[in-house]
């Protein structure tokens, strides 16, 4: 069969199959042929697992995302498979299409919160994540040569007026509420507008709301404190009572209370599970390593069961449909909602959650966020290591902290807990990174954590200085 295009069945350099997606740098270990193998072999697994071959695809608004797509959609027509194309926008958005268009799979096309030149792939396998080792078997069915030109076809659909509609269903704010909202830049700029104007009793600032891969303003990335200045000055100089911030792809939430403080996913959960505890019977919440332990003791104050997680969306995802929990999330701020909701993470929709609770309160978010234990903290800290190293680096750490008599978690990497408070440091499962985060009950021993932490860091070749 004679194929309308130049695209090639490549092998994947080890590297960009990660954990929870598939993620590299473009024209270096990532390129059209990596994207046009993935449709091969993802719609081969999709029509063997599921005997069915209906698929929606999707991509942010980097600038090598139009590309990566074109061919992700060839590879996978080329596999038999039906191609439901719904173009640019959110991640959320092309998992709420898998279930609204009723498809099989899904593939978003997205470099998530990573710089400029890097890109990759989310993908879904009937509702439900598709990571870990069935990423890393792609290769595997390479190796097979089993992968047949098969004929299929490409479908263009337009989700996102449906796509709006079901995330402002059921959210109602009951007092006028003055709102920001920084879209990075990123793939949330398609909906923003439209999402804002069909919210009553709300005044909304939107920012860098035009879809541009050179992220001209800001990385987007919420999780870094810097990343949140400009929201926090536009919050500040209007007066706002809540600040929102997104990540490239929309899956990931920021926020800013009305002080302008970041509030981190760790804090802002407790506002959200204030409204679960009173829908649920003692509901299980999980939450990531990263998170504060201040969380874990007000959650079950609340009548709740909070549940400490391996960092990751897609495990926490697949471990929320196993508990039938209705909230949960990670400090990274991907929250995933299964209550009058899909279970997956779309910042957008936790946004709206928050703004119904603060619509429906006589307090400020500030105030709420503000009758919780004070603790003194790092925020997340994340140091650039050797992709090869990192894990390697964990484990040295590992053994030479389990010869300290002190409370060890050790799910994923290694959480340290004591008098002072508590300390983690892990490797990224989607950077060259190391991610660490300590907090305490005082700054001194938030200083005595810090200063345990570089120490073990020196001892395994890394040099970093901690600066709070």
């Amino acid at each position: 069969m004679a194929l309308e295009h130049n695209y090639l069945i490549e092998n994947f350099d080890p590297e960009v199959l990660r954990e929870y997606d598939i993620r590299g740098l473009v024209d270096y270990n990532l390129n059209e042929n990596t994207a046009y193998t993935i449709g091969r072999s993802f719609g081969y697994v999709v029509k063997n697992k599921l005997n069915s071959n209906k698929i929606v695809t999707g991509y942010d608004g980097r600038l090598t995302s139009p590309r990566l797509h074109k061919a992700v959609c060839e590879g996978l027509k080329d596999s038999g498979s039906c191609v439901f194309n719904v173009g640019l926008g959110p991640t959320p958005m092309i998992y709420y299409s898998h279930f609204k268009l009723h498809s099989d799979a899904a593939i978003m096309v997205t470099g998530s919160h990573n710089p400029p030149e890097y890109n990759g792939f989310k993908m879904v396998l009937n509702k439900h994540s598709f990571f870990a080792e069935e990423i890393k078997n792609l290769q595997s069915i390479i190796d097979k040569d089993e992968l047949k030109i098969i004929q299929g076809k490409i479908i263009n659909k337009n989700i996102i007026d449906n796509y709006i509609l079901r995330n402002i269903k059921n959210i109602i704010i009951n007092k006028p509420m003055k709102i920001a909202w920084d879209t990075a830049n990123g793939a949330m700029g398609v909906v923003i507008n439209q999402v804002a104007s069909k919210l009553h009793n709300t005044e909304n600032i939107i920012i860098n709301e035009e879809v541009d891969g050179n992220f001209p303003n800001h990385h987007p990335d919420p999780t870094v404190k810097k990343n949140m200045e400009q929201l926090i000055d536009n919050v500040l100089k209007y007066n706002c009572d809540i600040g929102f911030g997104f990540d490239g792809d929309g899956d990931r939430l920021g926020v800013v209370d009305n002080k302008g403080s970041i509030i981190w996913a760790d804090q802002y959960m407790l506002v959200l599970i204030s409204e679960i505890a009173k829908l649920y019977n003692h509901p299980k919440i999980i939450m990531d390593v990263k998170c504060s332990k201040v969380f874990f003791e007000e959650a079950k104050k609340m009548n709740c069961d909070p549940i400490m997680s391996k960092t990751g969306h897609s495990p926490i995802k697949e471990k929320m449909k196993e508990l039938n929990s209705p909230l949960s999330g990670e400090m990274s701020g991907h929250i995933c909602y299964a209550d009058d909701f899909f279970g997956y993470d779309d910042a957008l929709y936790v946004a709206l959650r928050l703004l119904r609770i603060l619509g429906s309160s006589n307090k400020s978010l500030n105030e709420l966020i503000s009758e919780f234990p004070k603790t003194f903290s790092t925020p997340e800290i994340r140091i650039d290591v050797d992709e090869t190293r990192k894990f390697k680096i964990i484990q040295d750490i590992k053994d030479r902290l389990k010869k300290i008599e002190t409370k060890i978690i050790d799910i994923d990497g290694i959480r340290i807990e004591n008098k002072y408070g508590w300390f983690l440091i892990r490797a990224s499962n989607t950077q060259n990174q190391l991610t660490c985060r300590a907090e305490a009950v005082s700054h001194e021993g938030l200083l005595f954590l810090i200063k345990i932490l570089e120490e073990q860091l020196i001892l395994s070749g890394v040099n970093y200085k901690f600066i709070i």
